[in-house]
């Protein structure tokens, strides 16, 4: 018997897949009506998820953080929000054929993950800094996904004006890349609070050491190496455009991995 607040995932999950399905529809034949309906679903599947994470708080009593479902949900929240600003801010729905599949990747995750809502949280758990550095990372986390999205845009855009082919209803490569980095730049300052300085706290608090080699403080680091890496390559050296996309989307890959290797490594961050 699902619990309430998973029925209302399902109903955004449907509402994510049905979106990814049309907007694919939308990309392929060009019909305005098509990615509207993209548009309209992405947005709506927003609403039951944003109700299934209030009503799991409400359920469990405390902050719906304390494992990989409920991390990989606030994730993909944080991406259909981001596209919402996107689409407010550009007015290209083109962006929800990619964001949509980057959603979709992470919902579906979501549901293969144990969905169990823990009532009584274990001692490392209790704690106001796990609320800080869980939300902090995942929504700095949706940003890097969004970042990603419109990278591959970016790649393929770019590939398709090579062979003299142009994809008219893409953004420019200019405002792709400049979202790109514009994402970066918002995600990177909550990754940093989040997962390293507010982690950090968080680990003391509840092992009594700001560092321990953890597999997840590890993978959490080299993330942040790699992001500020990205950052200096854009800012001093210039990098922009293909160099830019592709190291915006493999930070996002290492983000995934990262995530997935709670379940293959274990460690103290494997709580569900």
């Amino acid at each position: 018997m699902q619990s309430s607040d998973v029925v209302f995932f399902w109903y955004s999950f449907w509402c994510y897949l049905l979106s990814f399905g049309l907007f694919t529809l939308y990309f392929a034949f060009k019909k305005r009506l098509l990615g509207t309906l993209g548009t309209a679903l992405l947005l709506l599947g927003f609403i039951p998820q944003t109700i299934g994470i209030i009503l799991r708080w409400k359920l469990s009593g405390h902050a719906p953080f304390s494992n990989m479902f409920e991390y990989a949900t606030v994730m993909s929240w944080m991406a259909v929000l981001s596209f919402a600003f996107l689409l407010l801010r550009f007015r290209k729905m083109i962006i929800g054929v990619f964001v949509s599949f980057v959603v979709l990747v992470l919902i579906v995750s979501a549901s293969l993950l144990p969905k169990e809502m823990h009532q009584q949280l274990v001692p490392a758990l209790q704690s106001n800094w796990l609320k800080i550095h869980v939300s902090l990372a995942a929504l700095g986390e949706g940003a890097f996904a969004i970042a990603c999205a419109v990278s591959i845009m970016y790649l393929l855009k770019s590939a398709m004006q090579r062979r003299s082919r142009d994809i008219r209803m893409f953004p420019s490569l200019e405002l792709l890349d400049d979202i790109n980095y514009k994402a970066v730049s918002i995600g990177y300052p909550l990754f940093t609070l989040g997962a390293l300085f507010a982690g950090a706290i968080w680990a003391y608090k509840a092992w009594g050491t700001f560092w321990g080699w953890d597999p997840k403080e590890v993978g959490s680091l080299i993330i942040w190496l790699f992001y500020t890496g990205y950052l200096h390559a854009r800012l001093q050296r210039n990098w922009k455009g293909n160099r830019a996309a592709v190291l915006s989307i493999a930070g996002f890959v290492m983000t995934m991995l990262s995530f997935f290797g709670n379940i293959f490594l274990g460690g103290q961050h494997s709580y569900g």
